[in-house]
């Protein structure tokens, strides 16, 4: 059987994926309009913010990191209806995340300028990178402790929270954007800053429902600040164990990233912005994969925990099916939209060419990136054999991705040459990802009884 009958399946997926989905199209719309408002003041204002958002995607990246611990940890438990155990592995993941983005905050808060001039060596992109930064870092924190409850929640297939949350984040970081960056109704003009401003005014809101919600009106987790302050010493060894190689896989991606964006820096301001531009059409395409894929990962961690490997078998032969055809329409309609999508930017002919280079590109890789992703992350990693992945990622990173880049700068390759060598990984995942899935080897329960918890 190619893809699975079961009718459950299917309405899960639908009803996981689809307010993820929107959750992750909110959250583009907010990084598009920051995107658009920016652009219109030129490229090194667009190249400044998005080399300030670096910090905040490595920052990000890290807290997936345990939010994905969290994730695998407490999907196995829910398929045992275990609640209890649920409850310790969020508040030991919460822990961890908070003290990460402090860390992260005092750094950026300290030297802006410093963090940004790792990326860049532009005087200009510099100076609009610190200003936007030296606000933005303040938000670390709260996007922390957002990200963890809406994981908690995820855990336990309430998916809508999420998308509430960052319908408000939109409306709160749009409104203050037009507001704050060019001055409306009497106030200042404030640039980059204003932007800056925004986003920390929305995080501070999203934080403050995701705590109502988690801690007043969810009755599935029934999370209390008691339950906050408890300290389980088998989980904590369990969070670490399984937890430790999906947050060293997420630091393996985050050097990827910073990699990435070191690389481009060091390519001028006009490459920069392409990048910027071919990156957040890229991200819009996500949206639909990385919110199926995030429901897959439920479903796997559901199915595994509650000891169903044939029904699993099954799952996983569809996933590959759905994620391929889906793949393939969306690389398509990233090459056709591409021209349109350009030109609601104000940036130098140049930098649009660019552009149209790199999305030429994303539109193939993009086809690699829905397959590997929903297997490899919606069923090997939630599956749980999670070390798998991060040693898969560690090698393309460090022995294909970032060598390849360097070699193609070196040797003076076009710029869409370079950027082709940073995606690549994209496809080449594939063929590993086909061999591993379908020896169904990977799936694993990383459940505990609870009494033994």
């Amino acid at each position: 059987m190619i893809i699975t009958r079961d009718k459950s399946f299917y309405s899960t997926l639908i009803k996981l994926s689809i307010p993820i989905a929107l959750q992750n199209l909110i959250t583009f719309c907010v990084g598009l309009a920051d995107n658009l408002m920016i652009g219109s003041l030129g490229d090194s204002a667009i190249s400044g913010v998005y080399m300030g958002n670096q910090v905040q995607t490595l920052m990000q990246v890290f807290s997936t990191g345990i939010e994905g611990a969290i994730l695998v940890l407490s999907a196995q438990y829910w398929g045992k209806r275990d609640t209890g155990s649920i409850k310790k592995i969020v508040s030991i993941g919460l822990k961890f995340s908070v003290i990460f983005g402090l860390i992260v905050s005092i750094i950026c808060a300290v030297s802006p300028g410093w963090v940004i001039s790792l990326f860049s060596p532009d005087s200009a992109v510099i100076s609009s990178g610190r200003e936007y930064l030296g606000v933005l870092c303040y938000s670390f924190v709260f996007f922390c402790i957002t990200q963890s409850l809406i994981a908690s929640m995820r855990s336990v297939e309430t998916a809508n929270i999420g998308m509430a949350v960052s319908l408000v984040t939109l409306v709160v970081d749009v409104a203050l954007n037009y507001v704050l960056i060019f001055g409306k109704f009497g106030f200042p003009v404030l640039g980059v800053r204003g932007a800056a401003i925004a986003t920390l005014t929305a995080r501070i809101c999203e934080c403050v429902i995701m705590i109502i919600y988690v801690f007043i009106i969810d009755k599935k987790l029934k999370l209390s600040v008691k339950d906050l302050l408890t300290f389980d010493r088998i989980l904590l060894k369990d969070f670490i164990k399984y937890g430790s190689p999906i947050i060293a896989g997420q630091i393996v991606w985050a050097c990827n990233m910073m990699a990435n964006s070191v690389i481009i820096g060091h390519m001028g301001k006009e490459v920069t912005a392409a990048v910027s531009i071919a990156n957040m059409l890229n991200n819009l395409a996500y949206v639909t994969m990385n919110g199926m894929a995030a429901a897959v990962g439920i479903i796997t961690g559901k199915t595994v925990g509650a000891g169903k490997r044939d029904k699993m078998i099954e799952y996983a032969k569809t996933v590959q099916v759905i994620f391929l055809g889906l793949g393939i329409v969306t690389g398509l309609t990233l090459f056709l939209i591409k021209n349109p999508f350009i030109s609601f930017y104000n940036v130098s002919e140049e930098a649009g060419a660019y552009a149209k280079q790199f999305i030429n590109v994303l539109s193939v890789t993009m086809i690699g990136t829905c397959y590997q992703c929903a297997c490899l992350f919606g069923l090997v990693k939630s599956g749980g054999d999670i070390g798998f992945v991060f040693k898969n990622d560690t090698i393309f990173v460090f022995l294909v991705v970032i060598p390849s880049a360097l070699i193609s700068v070196k040797l003076g390759a076009s710029p869409w040459i370079t950027f082709l060598c940073l995606k690549s990984d994209q496809i080449l995942k594939c063929f590993v990802a086909a061999v591993k899935i379908n020896r169904f080897n990977w799936m694993r329960n990383l459940t505990r009884d609870a009494e033994k918890t």
